[in-house]
């Protein structure tokens, strides 16, 4: 595993890692991370490599699939997997680990009847066949996606229904959130909130839910650090919307409809999941959709072709906006009875930082490249969500081109180009990092990096901690058990250790 800044070697997690891995990995170590998970665990984490920084106070969490077969039967894809919160709290330079399941009505129900109860948005069906399967258009809340501590819950969020609370400090389940009245029954609520640090006088989360159909209905919510819902708007717009995620300024919450059908019947027939539905639609170009944060209406503006599923930040620049999001060329089609283990990841297209600058007066949209290199996850400092930033970390892979398993992390300073990357190649995987603040020191780039990486050498899961200026190595823990590759994470002030070692 090593660091770069440009071309130059800065730093290794281990003497026997080369300095320039190969430009290759084994499908048999990122396979492998694909484990039933069967254990939750609770305890300091003795294992530790380097030095975790004093400064480094607060837990971080990361939601992902945990329970991926039951009865035998394994899921036909990894994100119909049930939850798992990982829990890594850090304190005086030590870190204590907690994983929980998110125990929902479903997994309560799966877990008592030993087998799949519920078909999987990405086409794990029940036992029994198309018979079986056809017309049951039920969902399980599987909370899966992501993790957010906000006014005093730990809220497990998976976008086609209501976040689950846990208690932020055992991870135990205490059931549906309406975020205080504010949400109907299994109301959506997405999985990508996003957090304003001050743009309205006080930090805010910000989310939204989506009803699609023909038509389709965006509520946007914002909650002040007690949870209590302080504006909301319900707009509903032409066309049918798959919405991933969002960004958000001091004055917008932007939107990009990409250009997809769906075809309900395979669904209804017991054929396909719901997400193995959708396809592309030829020729056709995306839109952004301009929600107002205040009063207003919303404006529509044609995007230019390919697909996203991530932004990375927005902000305003007088009549326009600019918006840094990963596109790929076409939207990667789940297709029925692939094995999710064996993924061509060359015949797959690759995500690409891109920006687009859209003109608020005339509607027009210029998109550059701003790294050709495959990559997922970016993020910027918290603090510049909403404002032009300059940095941004992302997970990358570890060629410089095509597609290839996500093993780097990588700093960008997009107003030199400059990069620095650390490599957890070639037996490393890493995932989403987060960025944690340095408490004393408010430089857009001071702070540390945070990262699960499935280690393929010892089939488990290290919790990699980088220096965020330089990608220096500061620390390496050696978790005591192996996490599937998942999905999303965030960072807490809260102290989850016990008051003793």
């Amino acid at each position: 595993m090593t660091a770069t800044a440009a071309d130059q070697q800065a730093a290794s997690t281990s003497a026997n890692a080369p300095a320039n891995p190969a430009d290759d990995y084994s499908q048999a170590d990122w396979n492998s991370a694909y484990g039933n998970v069967t254990t939750e665990l609770e305890g300091w984490v003795e294992t530790v490599e380097g030095a975790i920084p004093p400064a480094l106070q607060g837990t971080l969490y990361r939601n992902g699939p945990g329970r991926l077969e039951r009865g035998g039967q394994w899921v036909q894809h990894p994100f119909d997997g049930d939850g798992m919160i990982l829990a890594v709290g850090f304190h005086q330079g030590r870190a204590y680990l907690r994983n929980r399941f998110v125990r929902t009505a479903g997994w309560l129900e799966e877990e008592a009847a030993g087998r799949w109860r519920y078909r999987g948005v990405f086409g794990t069906q029940k036992p029994g066949g198309i018979l079986a399967n056809a017309l049951d258009l039920r969902l399980k809340n599987i909370a899966n996606t992501s993790v957010v501590d906000w006014g005093g819950r730990l809220l497990a969020l998976w976008e086609a229904a209501s976040p689950t609370a846990l208690d932020p400090v055992t991870l135990a389940t205490q059931g549906l959130s309406t975020m205080g009245g504010v949400l109907a029954p299994q109301e959506p609520f997405s999985a990508h909130p996003r957090l304003d640090p001050g743009h309205h006088g006080g930090p805010r989360l910000v989310n939204f839910g989506v009803r699609t159909g023909p038509r389709s209905t965006i509520r946007l919510m914002e909650f002040n650090p007690q949870g209590q819902l302080v504006r909301q708007r319900q707009d509903r717009l032409q066309g049918f919307a798959f919405l991933h995620d969002f960004a958000l300024t001091p004055n917008w919450a932007v939107f990009l409809k990409n250009a997809l059908e769906f075809n309900p019947l395979p669904y209804v027939m017991g054929r396909r999941g719901a997400a193995q539905c959708l396809r592309s639609r030829p020729g056709g170009r995306g839109e952004f959709w301009l929600v107002p944060r205040g009063a207003g209406v919303p404006m529509v503006v044609l995007a230019t072709e390919g697909f996203v599923f991530h932004h990375v930040n927005a902000w305003e620049e007088g009549a326009t906006l600019v918006v840094d999001s990963i596109h790929y060329a076409d939207f990667p089609v789940v297709k029925p009875g692939e094995d999710f283990r064996h993924v061509a990841f060359d015949q797959l297209p690759p995500g690409r930082l891109e920006r687009c600058t859209i003109d608020l007066a005339n509607g027009r949209v210029e998109r550059r490249r701003l790294s050709g290199r495959c990559c997922e996850f970016a993020t910027v400092h918290p603090q510049r969500q909403g404002r032009r930033h300059r940095f941004a970390w992302m997970a990358v892979a570890q060629r410089e081109t095509g597609n290839a398993p996500l093993q780097a992390i990588e700093k960008l300073d997009s107003d030199t180009g400059q990069r620095w990357v650390w490599s957890a190649a070639p037996r490393g995987f890493v995932s989403e990092p987060v960025l944690v603040p340095h408490p004393d020191d408010t430089a857009e780039d001071a702070g540390w990096i945070l990262s699960l990486v499935w280690n393929g050498a010892r089939r488990a899961s290290d919790v990699v901690i980088l220096r965020a200026a330089d990608l220096r190595l500061q620390a390496v823990l050696r978790l005591p058990l192996a996490v599937p590759h998942g999905l999303h994470g965030s960072w807490s002030r809260r102290d989850i250790t016990p008051t003793a070692p």
